[in-house]
């Protein structure tokens, strides 16, 4: 089975129904303003509208403050909220309890330690998304075009749902779902000509890979 697969940083109506058209399960739409991905959410919210009820659409915020949240959640109507800041526990159950919406919660992973962060967020978060660490210089939490060590994903439990990100392309997908046996993927640098420009025909390329490596290297179960 082909791992579910989420296509970040979406801001454009071609890029949302090309990911739509291949099968991509989310989308994903960026409010940070130092991402080149950044997008207004009335603008996202035009975007999901394109392919809603036929892919979920995420909300990645930074940190974001409860009247961000309110005007996201308002004009994008979103499925899913992720977090990619430094958002305890007790912020997410309280959002949670709030939004009624599920929550992606985002870890930057270089060593084992950093895995082990996930633990105080396991039965809150619905799912976590694992990304690399920034390289020095960077002042993205995510879309850095790195990866990091697949293999520490090992230790996880099989009941810890994740979505694997951080410098997934086509040139190196068949080797992440080896080595992880990730069952979805996330990707946004990946599929860009430069930062926050999708090409369409590197995102055709992305979905192909996956769909060979998946024939190669079958993948159980999805991210609901």
């Amino acid at each position: 089975m082909r791992p579910d697969i989420k296509i970040c940083g979406l801001r454009t109506p071609e890029a949302v129904d090309r990911a739509a058209e291949r099968g991509a399960s989310h989308i994903g739409f960026i409010f940070f303003d130092k991402s080149p991905r950044n997008i207004e959410p009335d603008i996202a919210g035009v975007l999901a509208d394109r392919v809603r009820g036929r892919v979920k659409s995420v909300a990645v915020t930074v940190d974001a403050d409860n009247d961000e949240l309110d005007e996201i959640i308002a004009l994008m109507r979103p499925d899913i909220l992720q977090f990619h800041g430094h958002e305890s526990p007790e912020r997410l159950l309280t959002v949670k309890a709030v939004t009624g919406l599920p929550i992606m919660k985002a870890f930057s992973i270089r060593d084992a330690d950093d895995l082990r962060r996930i633990e105080p967020y396991i039965g809150i978060a619905d799912r976590f998304l694992f990304d690399a660490k920034p390289p020095a210089g960077s002042n993205l939490p995510g879309g850095n075009g790195v990866t990091f060590d697949w293999r520490l994903l090992r230790s996880l439990d099989d009941s810890v749902e994740y979505m694997l990100s951080g410098g997934l392309n086509k040139a190196n997908i068949a080797e992440a779902l080896r080595e992880t046996g990730a069952r979805a993927i996330d990707v946004s640098s990946g599929v860009e000509s430069a930062p926050g420009i999708k090409d369409l025909q590197m995102m055709d390329e992305f979905f192909a890979a996956v769909a060979e490596a998946s024939r190669a290297q079958p993948v159980s179960g999805s991210v609901k």
